[in-house]
């Protein structure tokens, strides 16, 4: 059996909508360990942007944020102190750094951990086997809820998976 690397720490934010204007609802992550953090995220009173169709993808309206969302300072100590000094990688990079940037702005502090981009750990057998694999392990863990701790599930699982199917994949000659 090939030797599995060590599970990395995965993050997922969803967020009011895409592009100008948007901001983080809600952060979950899991740990390479398996165990879970996902937090909502009361929204500042200048963020106001808010997307329908967003809304229908993550299901989470805004009245609930106001009466279930966590501020953004404490939102921001709590990953800080969960996540401080690790690298942690997302699908989803360049809108996760944004958002994330605008809660810590928000919260006048700075990330003390290391956002990248999961595709660094990807290799070509697993880049090719990547959206089957993710298909397949929504399906296995019966995770169709689109939330920021559960998307984070999914990937961690994809990439253990993809890596193990990888790994026992005779070498190619060259």
């Amino acid at each position: 059996m090939p030797h599995a690397l060590p599970l990395p720490t995965i993050i997922d934010i969803e967020a009011s909508g895409f592009g100008r204007g948007s901001y983080p609802i809600e952060v979950g992550f899991i740990l390479p360990d398996g165990s879970s953090f996902c937090t909502l995220i009361r929204p500042e009173a200048d963020w106001q942007h808010w997307d329908d169709n967003a809304e229908r993808i993550h299901g989470v309206e805004r009245s609930v944020l106001q009466v279930h969302g966590k501020p953004v300072g404490e939102v921001c100590q709590e990953i800080n102190r969960r996540l401080h000094g690790q690298s942690v990688y997302s699908d989803g990079w360049s809108h996760d750094y944004s958002w994330l940037g605008r809660l810590f702005d928000a919260a006048g502090s700075f990330p003390v951990f290391h956002l990248k981009d999961l595709r660094e750990l990807l290799g070509p057998c697993e880049q090719a086997l990547w959206h089957a694999t993710r298909d397949e392990t929504e399906t296995r863990l019966n995770m169709r809820r689109h939330r920021a701790s559960t998307d984070a599930r999914i990937l961690q699982e994809t990439l253990r998976v993809t890596r193990l199917q990888c790994a026992m994949q005779p070498a190619q000659l060259d």
